[in-house]
């Protein structure tokens, strides 16, 4: 029997071929679940119904914004913040129920391991080689008001990691894993800029990239993943480039 309450938060757009996977995977755990949609046309809002009555259709302003709108409707003891294109594995799943039936949790969050499906293929390195703090204390928490690659603050504490895996789905096909991948880079040197932060250059930007090809394909052995595994650590480093060029441009003003 579960000692401490879930509430479970998504944020969700045009997400209808994949938010019922999503919710599918939370509803058996969770004690309440709080979809805020920033106007879905498709099923989304529909589907979303289906699990639960607290959902909301509001404006965009941003990734961190939406995350910290959501956690403030939260009411339960705890949070799990998890975006309408990921889903617990079983393992995941039970190591949630075990962890909230626990007499006392030792930590105040939890990060969770990544596992990156995508093109048919749950990665087990490289990118999946991660895990992300989505499991934490309602009390004390907030999002930081990034545009994009937002972060919760836990409250004061230690961070401990669940066991399973947080199933990403990317890309619905090659095609949006590069429209994505363009929205991120943009969006990610908009609030490098916003923030202050200097570019060193175009060299630069490019010694980057390749820093980030080496890091997911051979530091975190994404070469283990196959053709699929080298896909990802290219279109990352594709990204890495992108953002700073971005950057770059956007202080010579010439965005």
């Amino acid at each position: 029997m579960k000692k401490y309450t879930l509430s479970v938060i998504v944020i969700t757009k045009n997400e209808q071929d994949r938010i019922e996977t999503c919710l599918q995977s939370v509803v058996d755990v969770a004690d309440e679940i709080i979809v805020l949609d920033s106007g879905s046309t498709d099923e989304t809002v529909n589907i979303c119904r289906r699990y639960t009555d607290n959902v909301e259709i509001t404006d965009w302003p941003g990734f961190g914004v939406q995350k910290q709108r959501a956690l403030a409707k939260a009411t339960k003891d705890w949070v799990l913040s998890i975006d309408a294109d990921e889903a617990l594995d079983e393992e995941m799943k039970a190591a949630l129920i075990a962890l909230l039936s626990q007499d006392e949790i030792s930590h105040t969050a939890y990060k969770l391991p990544w596992g990156v499906t995508l093109y048919g293929t749950t990665l087990h390195y490289g990118r999946s080689a991660r895990a992300v703090l989505r499991l934490f204390q309602r009390e004390g928490a907030v999002y930081t008001a990034d545009e994009v690659h937002e972060t919760v603050i836990p409250a004061t504490g230690s961070t401990g990691v669940l066991k399973g895996r947080l199933l990403h789905y990317t890309h619905r096909d090659y095609g949006h894993g590069l429209d994505k991948a363009a929205q991120y880079a943009w969006l990610g040197a908009q609030k490098y800029h916003r923030k202050g932060k200097k570019s060193s250059g175009l060299f630069v930007a490019l010694l980057r990239s390749i820093w980030t090809f080496f890091l997911i394909y051979f530091i975190r052995r994404g070469f283990l993943d196959g053709s699929v595994g080298f896909i990802v650590a290219m279109t990352y480093a594709q990204v890495n480039f992108n953002k700073h060029v971005g950057l770059w441009l956007l202080e010579k003003g010439r965005s």
